[in-house]
């Protein structure tokens, strides 16, 4: 009765992983527990989320290697992974699930990066923004319900809040990945969406260093001022420090991703019998809604939610 937090299935959004074919279940090796799956399959994830009481699943692709190339623009195909998923979820479930969709370009290039290279190799800031911005119209026309930047390249917020409205999207929600850390907890993901070995170079150049915290407040607040609903903070639990500020000092939603590094970390725990997963996840989630997340992303968003519900 006089607990300070608590915890829901409301908070949670469960980030799945879309592959080509049907009737598929890719388990992925370095995320136990975690799976791709083909289309049909993810229809069923998603009404397992609204029985659970779940509000919103996020999608990630995992590109064939024959449709990535050097500019990304499998990420404009109204048929590729992501947009089938969308509309076929919508189909199934209609609004019943919110759908947050991923716009970078990591997972369509052949290169791994989030943007456009020049012939050094350098992401290219502006060039990269108008490929997303037809990234995100296309993800809208295909009925998700958020748009979600994670690509981190300067000023793409407010370029595609614009093209939303021109195009009269006018209700699709922008979830910024304001504070988003060029992190080592990363790994499995690239796993999951086929980047790892694709990967030339780091993401240092674009991606925040993980000893700034008063940079985070102003990429936060350009993102806010451009337009974003709300906001993200990646990775999770070794940022609850910037989840806190960022909570402090705006009033605006504040998400918290807890990686595919921080889930197998724990799981890995668990294997070895050093935790308890059902103490564990509850405690790590916890934390996130005690620095003042409004909700959170996390591989563990079934399970949790399988708890409380009884």
């Amino acid at each position: 009765m006089v607990r300070e937090n608590q915890l829901s299935s409301a908070d949670l959004i469960w980030p799945l992983f879309i592959t080509s074919g049907n009737s598929i279940e890719e388990p992925i090796n370095s995320l136990p527990g975690v799976s791709r799956w083909s289309v049909d399959n993810i229809i069923l994830r998603a009404k397992e989320a609204i029985a659970l009481g779940i509000p919103c699943i996020a999608l990630f692709p995992n590109t064939p290697a024959d449709k990535r190339s050097a500019d990304g623009v499998e990420s404009t195909n109204p048929e590729n992974l992501m947009c089938t998923a969308i509309r076929a979820i919508k189909s199934e479930c209609g609004d019943d699930i919110g759908i947050l969709t991923d716009v970078a370009l990591d997972p369509y290039t052949s290169h791994g990066q989030d943007g456009l290279l020049n012939n050094d190799g350098y992401v290219m800031n502006d060039e990269t923004i108008a490929t997303l911005v037809d990234q995100a119209l296309n993800q809208a026309q295909a009925g998700a319900d958020i748009i979600a930047p994670s690509d981190m390249m300067d000023g793409r917020i407010g370029t595609i809040r614009k093209a939303l409205e021109m195009n009269g999207y006018l209700n699709v929600q922008i979830m910024a990945y304001a504070a988003k850390y060029a992190s080592a907890y990363y790994g499995p993901f690239r796993d999951a969406v086929g980047s790892t070995d694709l990967l030339k170079g780091d993401k240092t150049t674009y991606q925040m260093d993980y000893a700034n915290s008063d940079e985070a407040m102003r990429e936060v607040a350009m993102d806010i001022n451009e337009g974003a609903d709300s906001v993200m903070v990646k990775p999770g639990m070794p940022y609850l420090d910037i989840v806190h500020r960022v909570h402090e000092e705006f009033c605006i939603p504040v998400y918290a991703y807890q990686v595919s590094g921080e889930y197998a970390m724990i799981e890995a725990a668990v294997k070895a019998g050093s935790a308890d997963r059902e103490a564990i996840v509850l405690e790590s989630l916890m934390g996130f809604k005690r620095a003042g997340a409004s909700g959170i992303l996390t591989y563990h968003a079934h399970y949790i939610a399988t708890l409380l519900q009884g």
